[in-house]
């Protein structure tokens, strides 16, 4: 399982922000995300919905220390940083863990006692960048590319592939 973690996410200034962590964490191959910081319900429902429509079992939970949850998480512990090793580097940290893997996205400002409930960090350049892009590019090279060829079979919303404009094919 690939959990996400977003760090500290907070209602009036996260909202956009936290909800794309989620929906690329769903559409690149993660199996849930939970987030500490303020709860939001409307968030969890937003991306309970694209789920819903557009297929998977991603779920989205709130947690109310991530220090807690990080300590007893059982298995590898992965923050994507700017100041971390290059991940063109240090993937093999990473690989053989997808059954147990936690990945770990900032939020406002990281405490620097983060370092004491990860086992390493990655970084995605190390200039400073979105938490989604260093996201995206982190579980691309995880899963190799594969995962821009998942699809869902419980959707009910399509995208056809198109060199121009739009086509979504809606399932009964």
């Amino acid at each position: 399982m690939i959990t996400v973690l977003r760090l500290e996410h907070r209602v009036g200034r996260d909202k956009r922000m936290t909800t794309h962590c989620a929906l690329a964490s769903r559409a690149l191959g993660a199996d849930r995300m939970v987030y500490s910081g303020d709860h939001d319900r409307e968030m969890e429902e937003n991306v309970k919905s694209v789920s819903e429509r557009w297929g998977g079992d991603f779920k989205v939970e709130h947690i109310k220390n991530w220090k807690t949850f990080l300590k007893n998480f059982e298995g590898k512990r992965i923050y994507l940083s700017m100041y971390g090793i290059p991940v063109q580097r240090c993937m093999d940290v990473a690989e053989g863990y997808e059954e147990n893997l936690c990945v770990v996205v900032g939020g406002e400002k990281v405490p620097g006692d983060i370092y004491n409930y990860i086992d390493t960090q990655i970084a995605v350049t190390n200039q400073p960048h979105s938490e989604v892009a260093a996201l995206a590019v982190f579980l691309d090279r995880l899963h190799k590319g594969k995962e821009l060829e998942y699809s869902f079979d419980d959707c009910s919303i399509e995208v056809v592939p198109r060199k121009t404009g739009k086509e979504v094919n809606e399932k009964d």
